[in-house]
């Protein structure tokens, strides 16, 4: 790495960034005994506990911050759906071949009624095949007849997977259930023909809770205040497991968690290093950032805000978003890369970042891949170590920078 001279030394304190530590934290949070770190859970109350420990081995003052959370979707048992036509039935597989819709209504128990397309006059007691992208319509026609419910459409992820998701529209006055695209098109081929009959289930509430967010604040390298104000950012909440299916949250953001982590290490182990560093791994990001939008109005307005979401898989360049007065904070993030050889490219990064730019914060979001994406497929091994260094690195480089501009 070629010598930094904004910043000397900051070169060597950038290469103290572990390619070990990282993966096991990784590990440990997508563990079975976290269930996908849900909001609200065991599992993702046992993950705030895990990190609070970890912090303060760091040496940091640790607060847990409560804060209620409304809206959470929850399943409660496995969806079910299947179909008989002309003497065949079809079974499906949830978050294979189809998933819940966010605006369902709840069905606890399988119901068995007759399809009929959305056009038809008579939806009364029957389930309501809706018109590709047009769930809206057809959901409201099927309220306003009585009918049982409605089957809409829904791509895939590259690798077959429905992704799972926990926050949504309003739910409606009918369960509406999404079919991929191809069993979509084939239900529509068998109404074509003849008679069908659905039996669906869709076990889907939406609950209130209480979301946790994990602050620390680390006491200032040598003993002297002063230096920029940064806070480090990433959520730690996923979107838990389905019944009966892990979710293991790995990329999403485990993988983020353990970078911020890491660079709070080297950083706070640096007494050249002259911020007042500060972290926060949030809660309740999967359903509508709730974590950041309880913390930001909290701060001093020049807290410059740095959050990761997704350090698995780089590709050709870091995802970078940009908010609120952060030209200056922007412009050191860049030369931080180039410093240590990380393309970037401007990227919607819609995570806790743009709450705390809401709030009037300089804030960057920071994302470098998450494969499997909020499936069962999110899991360790697709976490890349080198993806992870260059994270931490990043952090770390555009921390020291910021420092030693402002000791100049």
């Amino acid at each position: 790495m070629p010598d930094i001279p904004q910043a000397p030394g900051l070169a060597a304190v950038v290469e103290r960034v572990s390619a070990a530590r990282m993966p096991a934290t990784v590990h440990e949070l997508a563990r079975d005994h976290y269930a996908g770190r849900r909001v609200g859970t065991p599992g993702g109350r046992a993950a705030a506990a895990w990190l609070a420990e970890r912090l303060r081995e760091l040496g940091a003052e640790v607060e847990l911050d409560s804060f209620p959370v409304a809206d959470v979707r929850e399943l409660y048992a496995t969806p079910a759906l299947e179909w008989s036509a002309g003497g065949q039935a079809l079974r499906l597989e949830h978050r294979r071949d189809f998933v819940e819709h966010l605006a369902s209504a709840e069905l606890p128990s399988p119901h068995t009624a007759p399809l009929a397309a959305a056009s038809e006059a008579d939806l009364r007691g029957r389930w309501v095949l809706a018109e590709a992208g047009d769930w809206t319509q057809a959901g409201e026609r099927a309220e306003a007849h009585g009918a049982a419910g409605v089957l809409t459409a829904r791509g895939t992820d590259a690798e077959g997977w429905m992704p799972k998701m926990i926050a949504g529209p309003a739910p409606r006055a009918v369960p509406i259930i999404a079919l991929r695209t191809d069993r979509h098109v084939r239900l529509s081929d068998a109404l074509a023909e003849g008679p069908v009959q659905v039996t669906g289930s869709m076990p889907l509430r939406q609950i209130a809770t209480d979301g946790h967010n994990v602050h620390a604040r680390f006491p200032h390298p040598g003993g002297a205040g002063g230096g920029p104000r940064v806070l480090l950012t990433a959520h730690y909440d996923g979107v838990g497991d389905d019944p009966g299916r892990r979710m293991p949250a790995a990329a999403d953001n485990a993988s983020g968690v353990a970078a911020v982590l890491e660079a709070a290490r080297v950083l706070t182990a640096d007494p050249a290093t002259r911020a007042e560093l500060s972290v926060a791994f949030l809660d309740a990001e999967e359903t509508g950032a709730w974590g950041s939008a309880h913390h930001a109005p909290a701060l001093p307005s020049d807290t410059l805000v740095i959050n990761l979401d997704g350090a698995a898989q780089l590709h050709q360049a870091a995802s970078v978003e940009a908010g609120g007065p952060a030209h200056a904070l922007l412009a050191t993030l860049d030369q931080a890369a180039r410093l240590i050889g990380l393309p970037l490219r401007a990227g919607a990064m819609a995570s806790d970042n743009r709450r705390y730019a809401a709030a009037g914060l300089a804030a960057i979001g920071i994302g470098m891949g998450m494969p499997g994406y909020q499936t069962p497929a999110e899991t360790p091994d697709r976490v890349q170590p080198d993806t992870l260094v260059a994270a931490a690195r990043l952090l770390v480089a555009t921390v020291g920078l910021l420092a030693a501009q402002t000791s100049v």
